[in-house]
């Protein structure tokens, strides 16, 4: 079932009833499988619970306008040149003072594609740090690049890199969807989220880019008992970087 209604999908999400779909949990110690079967997000109940509350530890050590000027210190440093940037910044934080295997573990940390690069990477990731410093540099690799990816699509010089942070959250989100399984049913869910997030019924004109719209009710970082854990940090990250972007096409 495709849900596209903002109402709905806001249902869908905070229904404890509707959970992500399982994944196999018979991977190899240090695989990426094995990896995707021991995060909270791929889990449910207590378990889940527990597991967040880890992540969500972690975080309450990091400081986000700390993260956004890192950020941007690390995009001039390097001339413009802003790839990997957040995780490396997000990775300095936690003490993983080498990302360079977080490109290849994430590869197939949302769909579950497996390879060897990917199990390598993983298992040396597991060798630097602990699991919930692992989920989050995974978590928010490709999300937060893609976000600022997206953003630079609609920034134009003189923007507040927020308002263009937040306003493509809303019409032009890094994850164009989320699926949820309906454990009454057995029915697999997929949440639109770009067609929530341009529900009418909900947004003015919202099919126009305006960063004047300002936070919006979007659903990009997800609903109810299970949204993402790291929204300010991920905006830091990723405000950072446009904040020496942007300030280069100033010059």
């Amino acid at each position: 079932m495709l849900i596209t209604h903002h109402a709905e999908a806001r249902a869908v999400l905070s229904d404890s009833r509707y959970v992500p779909p399982p994944v196999p949990q018979d991977g190899e110690p240090g695989t990426l499988a094995w990896l995707r079967a021991h995060v909270s997000r791929f889990s449910t109940g207590e378990t889940h619970a527990g597991r967040r509350r880890l992540v969500v530890e972690r975080l309450s050590a990091l400081d986000p306008p700390a993260l956004r000027t890192a950020a941007r210190a690390a995009t001039e440093d390097r001339g413009g040149d802003w790839r990997g940037v957040p995780t490396a910044v997000l990775g300095a934080a936690l003490g993983v003072p080498d990302t360079s295997a977080v490109p290849a573990a994430a590869s197939g940390y949302l769909s579950g594609e497996g390879s060897p690069q990917a199990d390598a990477a993983v298992a040396e990731l597991l060798g630097l740090t602990d699991l919930p410093a692992v989920t989050l540099l995974l978590q928010g690799h490709a999300a937060t690049e893609a976000l600022i990816e997206n953003a630079l699509a609609h920034a134009v010089p003189g923007d507040d890199p927020e308002a263009v942070l937040h306003e493509t959250l809303r019409q032009d989100p890094p994850l164009k969807a989320s699926r949820r399984l309906d454990t009454r049913t057995g029915q697999e869910v997929t949440i639109d989220l770009v067609a929530a997030n341009r529900d009418p019924e909900v947004f003015a004109d919202p099919g126009r880019f305006d960063a004047s719209r300002g936070p919006a009710p979007h659903l990009t970082f997800g609903d109810g008992p299970r949204p993402c854990p790291a929204p300010a940090h991920a905006l830091a990250l990723a405000a950072g970087v446009l904040d020496a972007l942007l300030e280069r096409t100033c010059r």
